[in-house]
């Protein structure tokens, strides 16, 4: 009776029980040993910091008082102490301790405690754990413990197979010398800490965070002692909801209820015993602490990855290694009650984009974790979670009912209606709310484009001004969302167009003056630069004339309504933009009245004091202008739209010559295809089509009827410019080719000048062309008649195309009259030339000396000098020494060497040539023949050298004979001036000195 007396706890009886067992069944032993490792060194290893904060949780919540806890590592880190408030340490407790899988707080509502295994932790660092209360105190000691094992015979050999190692927490003692209870707590125990153990328990205390005081939440106060370094963590649960640790504040939901029997089937009795569950998730205001664990609680720490911003405490079943959950009906169950008790934390959440971080992303970090994601986010479409916009009671709204837009703050109120106006998007978060966050996208809301709504806003009827505060809004919004972007037109209508190309900004012009032109202004209470950075065109009179609008108005101005309101918009622009005449050409278009009442193009109008009144035929198309219509624009406005006071200029950029000549292109002037070709017909051909980069012309001049008047108009300026300058082709090369322009070959090829064709002209100083073309006419420069195609000089006549064919029809002219010495430069000349001609039916010939027209089949070619003789009253085309070959070619005319037949008939005496005669022609022959009476197809000729050999009667004949065969003809005279008298040489050489 006294021993028991003195053992408060019984631990004699728990010795000799298990002893016994031991004895009885060494398997017992080895069951038990196995199951103490198991614990120890498995599921509660490095754990037992833990679990001395759960008995002192378990311990506070028995008692119904505070929870406080001191954990202390003495310096040298050889004990770690224990004290906590609570339930004192009784009999049933230390027979729980003792027996390692029945808990003395099988019935204890609300205990974390449940299986009696926790303290089997502190085998891991200890071998001589010890607890006392004020109660009494139990130790263990794994040096007593093998003494006590080694004495039965069953378990000597297991012992030695386990080298001496023991299950200490099976045979507990009655404390020598319980360990003293500090001041204020009502439980110590003590651990004593094997070698090598103080490093891991140091580190599990300074891991001791707000962690523990969430999941113990019986716990108010643990301390924690480390070789004199003191820190203390506070748990203040001030409101529901809210729990304040070591001052920093974490919002909590919990949930909890009595657990369905059918989901503890497959649970152990143990647990089936305790049919409640709990689900507490915990959010610090400031976001997780560095170093809290990411793992489910349950309560404590298991190994379960949680990687959500937020603690989860919950009473999930855990797997035999006490560190994982372990799979199950009752764990299905639990991760719908967390997944629901997490949206209800969003909801305890104010609704602001912060919110957003608490949503979780699909890839979770383990399994419990990715079940836990998938079951948070199927709740959230249907969580009132996001605020309702511009609602004064705070109201909340469904992810599925929300609408995200990314554009800027002040767009997102005017569509929201925040300014007291009627919402244009319901639904719409506000701003700060990011629109392309996959946390939104997981809550249901629907996010939509920023160019999708611009689209969307033509159906939304708002004035200009609220027009204009959604262009500064959008200010700098992407462009490429805004190309759709609603304008209000200004006038009656005030229409809504899509899309601010295009669209005109008045600019020094009153868009409502315009209506019949059917522009589209902006209304001017909605202009924004926005609009113009968008296409809009800021539009003063030039750019406003510029719009397609306008041109179509003026080529339909006589179909319109109102042809007068039309000519009032356009001429009211034409006088703003101060055009001048012929800028923009379209306008001649224009419909205006004339004197008579008839409606003309205005490009058909002439001004009453025009002077092609005078100068145009009496048929011609023109009426005058209307009275009223000069004295309300005047004269400048008028000419400016096309109105003519002279002749109207043709204006035009990048003119495709080869389109003018296939009229696919048109400037509609008079024969643009002819000239067209003529160019193309001068450039040659080309591999690309060539354009005429700047093109001017004078237009009607078919309806020319004076035009002596008209040419002295044409001559000043700005008209003189479109015939003196020539047009300038560009060419696929790069380079330019310069050809008349179309005015001035149009001018060439009428008769203009004395009723003929300025090329019948020639200008005066060339006398090679004297007789063949008349002096042209006085009164206009040279430049002028230059390019009309005045005549200059026979030299630019045959480089002109065409112009050898001209020469010698006119030569073939008997109208006209050529000198016998301007006869043979012209057919040298045209020898010389680089062309062809279609061959003469009659050609200008030398007659027995005179100048005739005869027919060019009567006509020969000289080819020399000898056959003279025999040709007498033949017509006979004689140019310079050497072109007979080229003329005869040229002329399709036989040579006249060849039609005589040229036969010597009588002998001659060879004779040296006179020495005398070598100063002259040096390569004369050494000897010719001597005729006393030279015959040739029977008539006296002085001179023959066709055979080949040097034939001469007289002084005469043998001077012409030398120069001839020396091809030195112009040295005859001098040469038979040597003949005669040789001892003159000196002297006439002197003479022949002196020729130019």
């Amino acid at each position: 009776m006294t021993e028991v007396a003195a053992d408060p706890f019984g631990t004699r009886v728990l010795r000799e029980r298990v002893l016994r067992a031991w004895d009885e069944s060494p398997a017992r032993f080895r069951e038990d040993a196995n199951t103490e490792e198991d614990h120890a060194l498995g599921g509660y290893r490095d754990r037992v910091v833990i679990e001395l904060a759960q008995n002192a949780a378990d311990a506070a919540l028995r008692a119904a008082v505070p929870g406080r806890l001191r954990l202390s590592l003495d310096s040298a880190g050889a004990v770690l102490t224990a004290a906590n408030t609570g339930a004192p340490l009784d009999a049933a407790g230390v027979e729980a301790l003792s027996t390692l899988r029945a808990s003395a707080k099988r019935d204890d509502a609300g205990a974390v405690g449940r299986f009696g295994v926790g303290f089997a932790a502190v085998v891991a660092v200890t071998s001589e754990p010890s607890i006392a209360s004020r109660t009494g105190g139990v130790e263990w000691s794994e040096d007593r413990a093998r003494a006590l094992a080694g004495g039965l015979a069953g378990v000597a050999d297991e012992l030695a197979r386990r080298e001496g190692r023991v299950p200490l927490l099976r045979l507990p003692f009655e404390a020598e010398a319980p360990p003293e209870i500090p001041d204020g707590f009502d439980t110590v125990v003590r651990l004593p800490l094997r070698a090598g153990a103080a490093d891991s328990v140091r580190r599990q205390l300074e891991q001791v965070d707000a962690a523990l005081m969430l999941a113990l939440p019986a716990l108010e106060t643990v301390e924690i002692d480390i070789g004199g370094d003191v820190r203390v963590l506070t748990a203040e649960r001030r409101q529901p909801g809210l729990v304040v640790v070591d001052g920093q504040a974490w919002r909590t939901v919990e949930a909890h209820g009595a657990t369905p029997g059918e989901l503890l089937e497959d649970r152990p009795v143990e647990e089936r015993a305790r049919a409640s569950w709990q689900v507490r998730w915990a959010l610090p205001e400031e976001g997780l602490p560095d170093g809290t664990p990411a793992v489910v609680h349950a309560p404590t720490p298991s190994d379960e990855r949680l990687d959500l911003p937020a603690l989860l405490i919950a009473s999930f079943p855990l797997a035999p290694d006490r560190r994982h959950v372990a799979p199950g009906p009752l764990t299905d169950f639990l991760v719908a009650r967390a997944a629901e008790a997490y949206v209800d934390l969003l909801k305890a959440r104010p609704a602001e984009p912060r919110l957003l971080d608490l949503v979780p992303g699909p890839v979770g970090a383990g399994e419990l974790d990715a079940r836990l994601r998938r079951a948070v986010r199927e709740l959230l479409p249907e969580a009132a979670l996001l605020p309702v916009p511009d609602d004064p009671e705070g109201r909340r709204m469904r992810g599925r009912d929300a609408v995200a837009l990314d554009a800027p703050a002040a767009f997102l109120d005017l569509l929201a209606g925040r300014a007291g106006e009627e919402a244009v998007v319901g639904g719409l978060l506000p701003p700060g709310w990011p629109a392309r966050s996959p946390a939104l996208a997981a809550l249901g809301v629907r996010r939509v484009e920023l160019a999708d709504v611009v689209d969307e806003l033509a159906a939304v009827d708002r004035g200009p001004r609220w027009w204009h505060r959604v262009y500064e809004a959008l200010t700098e919004a992407a462009r490429d969302a805004l190309g759709a972007l609603p304008v209000p037109l200004a006038g009656e209508s005030g229409r809504l167009v899509r899309g601010p190309r295009g669209l005109l900004i008045a600019d020094g012009v009153d868009p409502a003056g315009l209506d019949a032109l059917g522009l589209r202004f902006v209304h001017p209470d909605a202009v924004h630069p926005l609009l113009l950075r968008l296409g809009a065109v800021e539009a003063g009179p030039r750019a406003v004339l510029a719009d397609p609008a306008v041109r179509a108005a003026v080529e339909d101005s006589f179909d319109a309504d109102d042809p007068g309101a039309v000519a009032e918009a356009v001429l009211g622009l034409v006088a703003a933009a101060r055009l001048d005449p012929g800028e923009e050409p379209w306008l001649a278009e224009l419909a205006l009245p004339g004197d008579d009442g008839d409606l003309y193009p205005a490009g058909e109008l002439l001004l009453p004091d025009s002077p092609l009144r005078t100068v145009m035929a009496g048929d011609a198309p023109f009426g005058v202008v209307a009275p009223e219509t000069l004295e309300r624009w005047g004269a400048e406005t008028l000419t400016a739209a096309g109105v003519l006071d002279g002749f109207a200029i043709a204006r035009a950029e990048d003119v495709n010559l080869s389109g003018l000549l296939d009229e696919a292109e048109t400037l509609e002037l008079d024969d643009e295809d002819r000239w067209a070709d003529h160019v193309l017909d001068r450039i040659g051909p080309q591999e690309l089509p060539p354009h005429v980069p700047e093109f001017q012309a004078v237009r009607d001049l078919e309806l020319v009827d004076d035009w002596p008047a008209a040419l002295r108009l044409l001559a000043a300026p700005p008209w003189r410019a479109a015939i003196v300058e020539p047009a300038h082709v560009a060419l696929y090369t790069g380079h330019r080719a310069v050809v008349p322009s179309y005015t001035a070959w149009w001018l060439s090829h009428r008769p203009i000048l004395d009723g003929r064709r300025p090329g019948e002209f020639r200008l005066r100083g060339d006398d090679a062309l004297a007789g063949l073309y008349d002096i042209a006419p006085e009164g206009f420069d040279e430049q002028l008649l230059l390019a009309l195609g005045v005549r200059t000089s026979l030299a630019d006549l045959l480089d002109e195309p065409g112009g050898a064919q001209e020469l010698l029809d006119r030569m073939g002219d008997p109208e006209r009259t050529v000198s016998r010495v301007q006869l043979g430069g012209l057919w040298t000349a045209l020898a010389d030339a680089d062309v062809t001609v279609e061959p003469p039916e009659s050609v200008r010939a030398v007659v027995d000396g005179v100048v005739e027209v005869v027919d060019a089949a009567d006509a020969l070619v000289l080819d020399g000098p000898d056959v003279l003789p025999l040709l007498a009253g033949q017509p006979l085309v004689i140019a310079a020494q050497g072109r007979d070959a080229r003329l005869a070619e040229l002329l399709d005319l036989p040579v006249a060497g060849d039609e005589v037949p040229g036969a010597v008939e009588t002998a001659g005496e060879k004779r040296p040539v006179p020495d005398a005669v070598r100063a002259v022609l040096p390569h004369a022959p050494e000897t010719y023949l001597a005729h006393e009476r030279l015959i040739v197809d029977g008539q006296d000729v002085p001179w023959w050298t066709r055979d080949g050999e040097v034939h001469a009667s007289g002084t005469g004949g043998l001077a012409r004979a030398l120069a001839w065969s020396c091809e030195d003809w112009a040295a005859r005279l001098l040469a038979e001036a040597v003949l005669r008298d040789p001892d003159a040489l000196p002297l006439l050489l002197a003479e022949d000195d002196l020729e130019p």
